[in-house]
């Protein structure tokens, strides 16, 4: 699964005598300073709402309101006092605590903070054609078949509120009229127009009442009408999907789909896209949706808060997940200390050499409880481990709803009392407890079942990472930064050991490591006894990764231990407003802002650095290699620095 996401944190070294001075005051000024976003999709798997393959943002329309009950319910209780959060964090992970121990450069680290405004951070998608994504025209494609401007401001308010509710099943009513107040058999052909394209499911026809024209609006095919776009209203000459560039700020990018269908009244799975992008940034990529007009998507560029949709275009086929090249990063990292020698080694060696190609923190969860150890439970067929870990009592950063279903839960294992404890069934909690309610408790197996795949497979997802991590770690240890003998190369999609003869046609950045699986091979030094060792420490066997059930039997996988970035560059700018931006966006472009005039000799420093690396790679091992800093919010709280949320 492609990652971007990074956690919302502050990089800095522990502070000199010098700095410690003002470190109180500056902390101050930093708690008040409203926070400009919430968590990202950093978050831990536990409270991760359903988004999975399979079921991929599936609303039903009487769920609606469900949802919303609990985005508010989420969004209400993710402020709080930033010095309770750090003092909870320290039950956190550190990055040695799931295997990221090494650095490849020798130059000396430097603090800076990392995302001190959500718009220090924007990534752009890099398509498999190679392109890069940019948000640079509004224009709509010329279309005869489209239906006029005056389909969108026919109806009233009140009119979309009725006939939204009749779309949706919300109420008993089966049709809903509108009257057509200057009848023309123009304006009732605009109305007819508005409904269908507006209200995809809804039919219209025409009636007498009264003396009084109506156009009355009613199901056509039930409720799966609803989920399938309206097909004999689509012309044949146009491609089914309207591929768009969308634009966001301090939004993921599932977030993003869901607000899009509910201001289009469709379902969200009639959208795709390449990969998904991280919340606290400002993300570039591509969308597809089907049977939707530029022009309605256009529209949406008028009361849609942090969004823009552009660069539209009409093609036969959608986006499908990991179709890309990569992303292309534009990062600054504010009040920077290190020297200009500091950071000119740091950068050429990032550009020269790479970084350890580590997952990180983000894949191992944010509370006590990190998902590695779920995900080895699931694989040791522990299931009530599994079900323990999940539900128990954790000290550490959690919402206030979850601390009392997880006592409830501790005190009583009754499922029923525990979710009534929970306003947000969705997370994964309320899931496995509904699914013990449903199947009991000596069937964890099915009730963990309920959960969506894609959110299960995370776990042991999680385990091989965590594996990765410490045997990568080991590799560089032992053997540096060079290619030896019984090491593995890829040869096409095929991993083959390095023979003594042939090392010399090798560097590290051909080297593979594995994930642990039953469908590779390991290398043939000591650090394939090490995998060994370490699964048999976890009661696992190394040569049976086959699980009895076929959905957390593991394959494995090949993956490179040393990530070179493309087109690197960097520049370093003084500055003395800490809320002014430092470059200019996608939008700031079409709407013709310049930059800020910055000083030639201003109070702070910044290091702005663009990238662009491969799927599956993290940014933040990127910039850890640059600054030399543990990037767990666990250190960075110890460091009594500021977790801008």
């Amino acid at each position: 699964m492609e990652t971007v996401e990074m956690n919302s944190i502050s990089l800095k070294r522990p502070r000199s005598e010098d700095d410690v001075a003002n470190a109180d005051e500056i902390k101050r000024q930093k708690i008040l300073e409203k926070s400009e976003a919430g968590n990202d999709s950093g978050q831990s798997i536990e409270t991760v709402t359903e988004q999975s393959e399979d079921t991929k943002n599936e609303v039903t329309p009487n769920e609606e309101s469900e949802d919303q009950e609990e985005e508010e319910l989420e969004d209400s209780d993710e402020d709080g006092d930033p010095e309770s959060f750090a003092d909870m964090m320290k039950h956190g992970l550190t990055e040695s605590d799931v295997g990221i121990t090494k650095f490849v450069s020798s130059h000396k680290g430097f603090s800076g903070i990392l995302k001190e405004r959500y718009s220090d951070f924007v990534v752009h998608e890099i398509g498999k054609d190679g392109r890069v994504s940019h948000l640079d025209d509004f224009s709509v494609p010329v279309d005869d078949e489209d239906p006029s401007e005056e389909t969108f401001t026919v109806l009233s308010d009140e009119d979309k509120q009725r006939l939204e509710e009749l779309q949706l099943f919300k109420n008993k009513e089966t049709s809903v009229a509108i009257e057509v107040i200057e009848d023309t058999k123009e304006k009732r052909t605009v109305i007819h127009q508005a409904v269908k394209s507006l209200f995809p499911g809804l039919e219209t026809k025409t009636e007498d009442r009264d003396g009084k024209k109506y156009i009355i609006a009613y199901h056509a095919a039930g409720k799966k009408a609803l989920a399938n776009p309206r097909k004999h209203s689509w012309p044949k000459s146009r491609g089914s999907y309207c591929h768009f560039v969308l634009y966001k700020e301090n939004k993921d990018t599932m977030d993003a789909i869901n607000v899009l269908s509910k201001f289009l009244r469709v379902k969200p799975n009639i959208f795709s896209y390449m990969g998904t992008k991280d919340k606290r940034a400002i993300t570039v990529q591509e969308i597809a949706v089907l049977r939707i007009t530029a022009q309605r998507l256009a529209h949406l560029n008028k009361c849609l808060m942090n969004f823009k949709l552009g660069n539209f275009s009409y093609k036969n086929h959608p986006l499908k997940l990991g179709e890309l090249q990569g992303n292309h990063f534009t990062v600054v990292l504010r009040n920077i200390t290190g020297t200009d020698d500091q950071i000119e080694q740091a950068m050429h060696s990032l550009r020269e050499i790479g970084f350890i190609n580590y997952y990180g923190m983000q894949r191992f969860g944010t509370t006590a409880v990190p998902t590695y150890q779920i995900g080895r439970a699931i694989l040791q067929n522990n299931w009530n481990e599994v079900m323990d870990l999940i539900l128990k009592p954790r000290p550490g950063a959690e919402k206030g709803y979850l601390v009392k279903c997880r006592e409830e839960w501790a005190k009583t294992k009754d499922p029923a009392a525990a979710l009534k404890k929970l306003p947000v069934k969705r997370c994964v909690e309320g899931q496995l407890l509904r699914g013990l309610l449903k199947y009991g408790m000596k069937n964890i197996i099915s009730a963990f079942g309920i959960i969506p795949r894609n959110n299960r497979l995370m776990y042991i997802h999680s385990y091989q990472s965590y594996v990765w991590n410490n045997m990568v770690s080991k590799r560089i240890e032992e053997y540096g930064l060079r290619a030896v003998p019984g090491d593995l190369v890829l040869k096409g999609a095929t991993a083959v050991h390095i023979e003594e003869g042939d090392v010399d046609n090798y560097t590290i950045h051909d080297v593979v490591m594995p994930l642990p699986g039953f469908d590779i091979i390991y290398p043939k030094h000591n650090i394939g006894e090490a995998y060994k060792e370490m699964l048999v420490a976890d009661n696992l066997d190394i040569n049976n990764m086959r699980h009895k059930i076929r959905d957390y039997s593991l394959s494995g996988a090949y993956r490179k231990i040393i990530i070179r970035p493309q087109n690197v560059s960097w520049e370093v700018v003084a500055y003395d407003d800490p809320k002014i931006p430092l470059f200019t966006t996608d939008l700031d472009k079409l709407e013709g802002k310049p930059l800020p005039v910055l000083p030639t000799d201003g109070k702070f420093r910044a290091l702005k650095m663009e990238f662009s690396l491969p799927p599956s790679t993290y940014a933040t091992m990127a910039i850890r290699e640059v600054l030399k800093m543990d990037t767990s919010i666990k250190n960075q709280t110890q460091l009594n620095t500021t977790w801008l949320r």
